[in-house]
């Protein structure tokens, strides 16, 4: 989201009367603020011995002494030498470990690894080689001949539930009897940072694997649609899942007595009260999932579409229907986020999930929406959209008389921009043009596009500027703010992050992606920083810059793409590219986190680079 200035409050007075058949829970009780605990000490450090096996390895115990080798047939992520397992075609199990010790006091400790697997098994869908990655007794991670690459692939674990402790780094490989796969390891590192003690609860996030099935229909004008949802979802935790959470999100809008959102019928679990003025309704589950386990719930919903060109409301005929659908919160280390909604930001925190969504509306309408569309006859004049999205995590639409022009970017991407009334034709292929600039340019940087399409909707009355969704963007005609929205496919998009406590890791990397793409090279702008308080940082969370939201978008915008350029002039421009083209595969579809992002930046130099987030106020 490009911010401007903040909207004044209030929204008009929301129509409840189609609704009044749902589910009201009882008024929400007050929040409970915890103290925060006092930090404890932490000496960041990296504490394995000779990860990347160059000192003659007395640190580690393997089962053959031919495991660590510099000889030819594989080659070092660095270095000359490297870790080396099976690759032999016959049955065979390899180990390598280490004991290592992960400071108490320290919050963070993150594991990575450069991983590399080729193999002469055909198969697409057997793993018949595999390698086991545990810390302790808990796995980490199994790779198999299916994950075969041409190169390295960087991978990064949370390990700081284990601080304090003494604990074994092991992989194991094995192979069976015929056609060779080699798992070959280098760079291994486990970096320890933060003054806050781990938190003592699972950090797994969980519910995982989520799947959403939503069936809508509207009435004549796209502001109001009623149907039914479901979502199944798995515990991926160890911990034991006995309720979950929906946030809808879009109450915030309207107000605990008239609701924009409102669930009903709940099925596979029993609705209790909603919380966070009422954008969280708590679902307990008939019985706790234990780790593995799967369950489905369902609702009836309606939705009512207020007045105001916002990313959720209506300009006129347009509806602008984004953070809409209920969708599950995550449980992790922290536990519940049930973090209150900000329009001056964003406070989405969801794991990458699928969604088939079904559209019933009048035919005069047209309903751009995340994922790829298609469109059927309905019932007299209307039409069924029907959106399918994979591994995105969110889902918004719209519906009205828009304009539509459509393209393919060079790369292949199917780009469409829909416009309301007053958008000139001229500034809509303008605005065209950038779309398929901008996700081919950002594609080449970060990986390619996975959403199939991209639809982006055009209204110069937005007062936020722009906003972005999976394969979905709202925006003003802004060559520069399309560029960045589209930018969120990546930073928020296929990199998750918790959008509240840590929002420079999507706006700062889509503003300085956003540079980059215009040739921006930011030089010099780190020297006109200047802090308003030593409070003042650009890891500040979305509490703070709610509280002081003048700074908001110098610092986590403007700030935080002149600490990427500093970054970028640190590491050298080819070490800043890799670093940023191989963070986003390691964490594709996954959740990006401070301290995982230091981590992979220490890694890419030998400078050390202590100095450099104390001087850009990068903590975490």
């Amino acid at each position: 989201m490009r911010p401007t200035p903040h909207k004044a409050a209030g929204v008009a007075a929301l129509t409840a009367a189609a609704l009044a058949a749902f589910f009201l829970p009882a008024v929400p009780a007050a929040a409970h603020t915890a103290s925060p605990a006092a930090p404890a000490d932490c000496t960041p450090a990296q504490v394995v011995t000779d990860g990347g096996f160059e000192n003659g390895s007395p640190a580690w115990t393997a089962s053959a002494s031919t495991l660590i080798t510099s000889r030819t047939g594989q080659s070092p992520h660095g270095g000359s030498s490297y870790a080396w397992l099976d690759g032999t075609g016959r049955s065979r199990t390899d180990s390598l470990g280490q004991s290592v010790t992960i400071p108490g006091g320290c919050g963070t400790a993150t594991l990575s690894f450069y991983l590399h697997v080729d193999t002469a098994e055909t198969t697409t869908s057997t793993a018949y080689d595999k390698l086991t990655a545990k810390i302790g007794d808990t796995t980490l991670g199994t790779w198999s001949n299916l994950d075969k690459n041409t190169g390295y692939v960087r991978k990064t674990f949370d390990v700081s539930s284990f601080a304090g402790q003494t604990v074994n780094l092991s992989f194991t490989g094995t192979e069976d009897s015929s056609l060779q796969t080699s798992f070959v390891l280098d760079d291994i590192a486990l970096d320890t940072s933060g003054g806050t003690a781990p938190p003592a609860t699972d950090t797994t996030r969980t519910p995982a694997a989520p799947g959403y099935t939503v069936n809508l229909s509207s009435d004549s004008t796209g502001t109001s649609w009623t149907g039914h949802e479901s979502v199944t979802f798995t515990n991926a935790s160890a911990t034991a899942l006995g309720e979950v959470y929906l946030r809808l999100w879009d109450n915030y809008h309207g107000t605990c007595s008239a609701m924009p959102i409102k669930v009903g019928n709940v099925t596979g679990g029993t609705a209790g009260d909603l919380s966070v003025a009422c954008t969280a309704l708590k679902i307990t589950l008939p019985a706790p999932l234990a780790q593995g386990q799967s369950a489905t719930i369902g609702f009836d919903l309606g939705i009512t579409v207020p007045s105001g060109a916002d990313r959720f409301g209506h300009d006129g005929a347009y509806s602008f229907i984004g953070n809409a659908l209920p969708v599950l919160a995550i449980r992790d280390g922290a536990g519940w986020h049930l973090d209150p909604y900000t329009d001056n930001g964003e406070a989405f925190y969801s794991l990458a999930a699928d969604f088939k969504v079904s559209l019933d509306h009048p035919s005069t309408l047209l309903v751009p929406a995340t994922g790829t569309s298609t469109d059927i006859p309905g019932t007299s004049g209307r039409t069924v959209t029907t959106a399918t999205a994979s591994k995105v995590r969110d889902f918004a639409w719209a519906a009205g008389p828009f304009s539509k022009i459509s393209g393919t970017s060079p790369a292949g991407v199917a780009v469409n921009v829909y416009s309301v009334s007053g958008i000139s034709s001229a500034s809509a292929q303008s605005m065209l043009s950038t779309a398929k600039s901008a996700v081919d340019t950002h594609a080449g940087r970060f990986g390619a596009y996975p959403y199939g399409e991209l639809d982006a909707v055009l209204d110069n009355n937005y007062w936020f500027g722009g906003m972005e969704y999976p394969g979905f963007v709202l925006d003003l005609v802004s060559s520069t703010a399309l560029t960045h929205e589209i930018a969120h496919q990546w930073w928020y998009g296929i990199v998750g992050d918790d959008e509240y406590n840590n929002p420079w890791l999507d706006e700062a990397f889509a503003d300085y992606s956003t540079d980059l793409a215009q040739g921006i090279t930011g030089s010099n702008c780190w020297n006109s920083v200047s802090w308003a308080s030593s409070a003042e940082k650009i890891t500040n969370s979305m509490a703070y810059w709610d509280a002081h939201s003048s700074r908001y978008s110098t610092v986590v915008y403007g700030y935080g793409k002149c600490a990427l350029h500093d970054l970028q002039r640190v590491l050298g421009d080819t070490a800043m590219a890799k670093l940023l083209k191989d963070y986003a595969s390691a964490h594709w579809y996954g959740v990006s986190t401070t301290a995982e992002f230091k981590a992979a930046a220490q890694a890419a130099t030998s400078t050390d680079l202590t100095s450099f987030w104390t001087q850009h106020r990068i903590d975490g």
